[in-house]
């Protein structure tokens, strides 16, 4: 299969980067979460998104990384790079750049400094369209860019080019959004959710083919996704529901990344839980809240040590 004709669709967890203590990346806890995720069975992973603190990372420890994990993959499973950035030239030459570094699609934020109008926004992924083969996926996140991608222009950039055959809804209410795309773009679009998987029930109901999570719980959405999948309806609902307060503590603003990388760090799949300014670490009053609403659930990422031991 050539990467023109790759399907996503499942359940492609955002990759978070691994820091040593000094700030360095970790290479070797890198190679540890492409492990974990892989032995949770995913469809797929996505690297350089919001939850990789991509905007933090320099283009050499990008390349680093992209490297690393297409190394560990080895092919089994689809990689999607983030490649937004906040102007045209640059997002086209990281687009391009993704794609001989081994994407086999990109997830497109809009630009994100100065707010484009319609025209612009046409003009920006237009130009990525042009420039790359693979698939895109459009980035509609308008609570982390400050950019609104209404569905009649989705639809639009669709219909004139062909590549561009996904989006990753992460407007809220995304349920609503999800049915809205769907509609105006006549199915040439498939749909995705994002917000760490907040909605991911209803959004199933409403079309969507997966979700693209924060890494630290990849069996979870991978058991809702099947059971879903599968015609099981009382179990994807009741797992999706089980584990919503987990994910929602996941989305606090400014401490996002490090909740997920806490409960990485706590089972072993990480070595340290540092983030990046401007994340902030988490003090032992949300480290207790976050480990609270994990009390009576069963998350992989907690006993990875284990489990690794026992392989």
């Amino acid at each position: 299969m050539s990467k023109t004709d790759v399907k996503l669709e499942g359940i492609y967890p955002i990759l978070a980067t691994p820091f040593k203590d000094n700030g360095e990346v970790d290479e070797n806890s890198l190679r540890e979460l492409v492990r974990f995720q892989l032995h949770a069975k995913v469809d797929g992973i996505a690297l350089f998104g919001m939850a990789s603190e991509m905007y933090t990372l320099l283009e050499e420890e990008k390349s680093r990384i992209a490297e690393i994990v297409v190394d560990e993959v080895k092919g089994r499973v689809p990689l999607v790079f983030g490649s937004g950035h906040t102007g045209l030239e640059t997002a086209v030459q990281l687009s391009k750049r993704a794609e001989k570094q081994g994407a086999d699609a990109l997830m497109v934020l809009p630009p994100y400094m100065a707010k484009p109008d319609g025209t612009r926004l046409y003009d920006y992924f237009a130009a990525i369209a042009k420039a790359v083969t693979i698939p895109i996926m459009i980035q509609d996140a308008p609570l982390a860019s400050g950019v609104n991608m209404p569905a009649p222009l989705l639809a639009r950039l669709s219909k004139e080019f062909e590549n561009i055959s996904y989006v990753k809804v992460e407007a809220p209410p995304t349920s609503l959004k999800v049915t809205d795309v769907l509609q105006q773009s006549d199915g040439r679009l498939t749909v995705f959710g994002g917000m760490n998987s907040m909605y991911f029930y209803e959004e199933l109901g409403r079309g969507a083919v997966g979700t693209m999570p924060a890494c630290e719980y990849p069996e979870v959405c991978v058991k809702i996704y099947q059971s879903f999948k599968a015609g099981d309806l009382d179990t994807a609902r009741r797992t999706f529901y089980q584990y919503l307060p987990f994910m929602r503590i996941g989305t606090i603003p400014g401490f996002a990344m490090s909740v997920h990388k806490e409960v990485l760090k706590a089972g072993g799949v990480i070595e340290s839980a540092y983030v990046r300014n401007p994340n902030a670490p988490m003090d032992d009053l949300l480290r207790r809240e976050v480990m609270d609403t994990l009390k009576d659930l069963d998350l992989l990422a907690l006993r990875w040590r284990k489990a690794r031991n026992e392989r």
